[in-house]
């Protein structure tokens, strides 16, 4: 079921595939409305797309070439063939919710901060962030921290860590 909510100019879209964890579509909403807010992104819309283990398996396979679980995907709307079709669409992210509660067992954190964190990390790919790849040590460092401090700004406190 999607559930949509629209508030500042941006439109944040919830689908909810995985049926492990009841999600809290209303805080998750806020959440996604307070951290486009922090990044300068107004008037866009977010799709966010919570599965299991093998949604996620699958969605990495079909779409990248890896046949493996993951924790969070970004499919960005802005690039390839059709990117410029509609500019309002900043792109999709998938997050594994049985990663994420894996993620927060090991870390000590509640599930809903695992799974904001990996929401954050997901836009900030839609923004333009990227850590992986050869020669990107420095734009890893620069996404991590900008990570850091958003997580911290919305969720008040630091992580000294990642998921």
């Amino acid at each position: 079921m999607k559930t949509g909510s629209k508030s500042g100019g941006c439109r944040v879209l919830i689908e909810n595939r995985q049926r492990q964890v009841r999600l809290d579509r209303a805080a998750i909403r806020r959440d996604a409305h307070r951290l486009l807010a922090i990044l300068g992104i107004p008037d866009r819309e977010l799709s966010l797309l919570f599965v299991d283990d093998p949604g996620i398996r699958a969605l990495n396979r079909d779409w990248l070439r890896r046949d493996r679980v993951t924790n969070v995907i970004a499919f960005p709307q802005s690039v390839g063939d059709y990117g410029g079709l509609n500019p309002s669409l900043l792109g999709d992210v998938a997050v594994s919710v049985e990663a994420a509660r894996r993620e927060a067992q090991a870390a000590g954190i509640p599930l809903e901060d695992a799974l904001f964190y990996l929401v954050l990390h997901g836009v900030l790919h839609l923004a333009g962030y990227e850590h992986e790849g050869p020669g990107n040590r420095a734009r890893a460092r620069l996404m991590s921290a900008v990570q850091e401090t958003v997580f911290s700004e919305i969720r008040g406190y630091r992580l000294d860590f990642s998921l």
